[in-house]
């Protein structure tokens, strides 16, 4: 792979200062990072020059994160229709709660579920796509932060849809049943941590861990390539972006790269060591790190939106799955499965997200550079897809990378 030559010099603003200051234990709460000793000097150079002083960038970029998408958008009723999208964002904000205990996260949770389940624990969807079934988990945490039964009977109409979910001959479960025996990276992370959590929570496990395992497995058997990056789709019926021969689609796009990998690793979590899968999975999680490392962008440490092509001048790195790549890397090296020298993989893609996150004059937080959702295509269309700001695409991945490396293992 031709590369671009090594620019890292990371402009290290008081939002990523104050951020990696926490990462790296320093006592921010108390004022004694380097970061607000610099803030104060700057503010007291301001004020002596009678200029305004900049915004205070948050020492918690998490609650940063939530709580300015909350003054956006107060009402949780309309930060979106039921999907993975706002589901994302959400489960981050639950880490974020299960961490401080602040109602008001809980609350806006509760506020955007209870906008679509009944009293009664009905859900009005027929669950006819993986993508409708990511924000399941937030029906498993509620019904265990709240006590409220509905949203354990919510959520037993996805794990009930799944015993008539249609599958690929080799027991694949379809993206939707639209996409005849097509499989799509997404997917498994749209589908396989809800039915670990639900295995978990409802004495289901021995049907969840298999099946988790299974899915992980036979979505990585076509779609893993020798470069230990995976290509974005398969289709065992002809369609114009499969190769005939191979059936899979032909780029290896960023984000859907990243959704395996969370959802591989939440897969080891629950199954134990002598089980079928796992050397497979761990194999494959163990390549994938090693490729991660390969194709980081030596300049920003971030990971390009068509991950192997970053020589190409239109192609771009992309925040979703440049914070998806950070927390893959650091859980792997947390959790012995690669070299601990990998930790500096994540810890210049962590730089390298914090670059992307920026503090307004009103002290709203942004993250810019965020991939919008992506359909199956061509390298043309991978590189063109709009780039967004606050994207829950973004939001989401940047809360679960940011929770790890600040050291919450509540996910």
């Amino acid at each position: 792979m031709t590369r671009r030559p090594s620019r890292f010099r990371l402009r290290l603003t008081a939002t990523v200062a104050a951020a990696l200051s926490g990462m790296l234990g320093v006592g921010l709460a108390a004022g004694t990072s380097s970061a607000a000793t610099a803030r104060a000097q700057s503010a007291a150079a301001a004020g002596a020059a009678g200029a305004p002083a900049a915004p205070t960038a948050p020492t918690d970029l998490s609650r940063a994160v939530i709580d300015s998408t909350m003054k956006r958008i107060p009402d949780p009723a309309k930060l979106g229709g039921w999907g993975y999208q706002v589901g994302l964002f959400l489960y981050g904000t639950d880490l974020v709660y299960q961490r401080t205990h602040d109602a008001k996260y809980l609350n806006y949770i509760k506020g955007w579920v209870d906008h679509f389940v009944s009293s009664s624990g009905h859900l009005s969807n027929s669950f006819n796509n993986l993508d409708s079934m990511q924000a399941g988990n937030l029906l498993i945490l509620l019904n265990q932060q709240t006590g409220q039964a509905k949203y354990a009977t919510a959520a037993a109409q996805i794990r009930t849809r799944l015993n008539t979910y249609p599958r690929t001959p080799d027991g694949g479960f379809w993206h939707a049943t639209s996409k005849t025996n097509q499989l799509w990276l997404d997917g498994t992370y749209m589908v396989v941590p809800f039915l670990l959590r639900y295995g978990a929570a409802y004495n289901d496990a021995a049907y969840a861990d298999a099946e988790a395992g299974k899915q992980i497995t036979v979505y990585g058997s076509h779609l893993e390539s020798p470069t230990g990056l995976l290509y974005h789709a398969y289709s065992l019926d002809p369609i114009s972006w499969a190769d005939p021969t191979t059936h899979h689609s032909s780029q290896f796009w960023c984000r859907a790269i990243g959704w395996y990998g969370m959802a591989s690793l939440a897969t080891l979590d629950a199954l134990p060591k002598g089980d079928p899968h796992r050397a497979t999975i761990l194999s494959t999680v163990q390549k994938l790190v090693s490729a991660i490392g390969t194709y980081q962008d030596p300049a920003t440490g971030r990971w390009f939106q068509v991950v192997d092509k970053g020589s190409l001048s239109s192609d771009w790195t992309e925040t979703s799955c440049s914070a998806m790549y950070t927390f893959i890397v650091a859980k792997s090296v947390a959790l012995g499965y690669v070299p601990a020298a990998d930790q500096s993989i994540a810890a210049k893609g962590y730089q390298g997200v914090l670059a992307e996150v920026s503090t307004d004059s009103s002290g709203a937080t942004h993250i810019k550079n965020i991939c919008i959702g992506t359909n199956v295509g061509d390298l043309s269309y991978y590189l063109g897809r709009p780039r967004a700001t606050d994207d829950f695409h973004g939001l989401g991945a940047f809360l679960i990378m940011n929770e790890w490396m600040q050291g919450n293992r509540a996910g």
